[in-house]
């Protein structure tokens, strides 16, 4: 890990530590090398930064291409690893340097639902994280980010305190999904994050929202 990421991760772990409570859960289901596919929910702005900053090596992610334009900003982010992508359209220049940073052993976090949750669900997902996890041959990380649609609602210019949790659940293996399409592998990452998410919400009824139905064990919150 590059001096000035470490320092630049450091400083936002302790940002989101003292003002939204973040605690992060399932770190050692992250492989600490090589080509690895980290697929997130997505409920603000910060999810970026929150579902990599407590992991032990550097991060990659997509960022709108609309972020690149302010010349300082541009280059802050793409130190950080950014790349831009072209919202609402099949960018594959955005596609093949995902794919070339998985093969050349990075860890790249991808958000399928492709836009901010507007009430904490977890929504429908593309597939297209599916296709090129399937194409270069890596892990899938579900990752859950959850309580950041109470802290940063999409409706809330800026974000406010929170009680934010990070979870990782288990690497799914090229070997596991195989013999899947890339739809059935979207439908097992989706749910998995979903179980994930469930559970935190029972575990504590503080968090739960107004459409998660704690008394029916066979609730998917949707």
């Amino acid at each position: 890990m590059r001096i000035p990421y470490w320092i630049a991760r450091l400083i936002c772990q302790w940002v989101c530590i003292l003002l939204l409570r973040v605690r992060v859960f399932g770190l050692a289901n992250v492989p600490r090398t090589g080509g690895v596919l980290l697929v997130s929910n997505h409920q603000s702005f910060m999810d970026p930064v929150l579902a990599a900053m407590a992991l032990p090596r550097e991060g990659n992610y997509m960022a709108r291409d609309s972020l690149f334009r302010s010349w300082w900003f541009g280059r802050l982010i793409s130190y950080v690893n950014a790349f831009p992508v072209k919202r609402g359209t099949a960018d594959l220049a955005a596609i093949k340097e995902t794919m070339r940073r998985l093969r050349q052993g990075r860890l790249v976090l991808m958000f399928p639902e492709g836009t901010r949750s507007a009430d904490g669900r977890v929504g429908p997902m593309l597939a297209g994280p599916a296709t090129v996890a399937k194409k270069c041959d890596v892990p899938i990380v579900p990752a859950l980010v959850d309580g950041m649609i109470q802290a940063w609602p999409r409706d809330r210019l800026l974000p406010g305190l929170g009680d934010v949790i990070v979870e990782y659940g288990k690497p799914i293996t090229p070997a596991e999904y195989a013999d899947m399409t890339a739809d059935e592998l979207t439908e097992v990452i989706r749910r998995r994050i979903i179980a994930m998410q469930e559970r935190r919400h029972r575990r504590a009824p503080s968090r739960r929202l107004e459409w998660f139905d704690a008394s029916d064990p066979t609730s998917r919150g949707l």
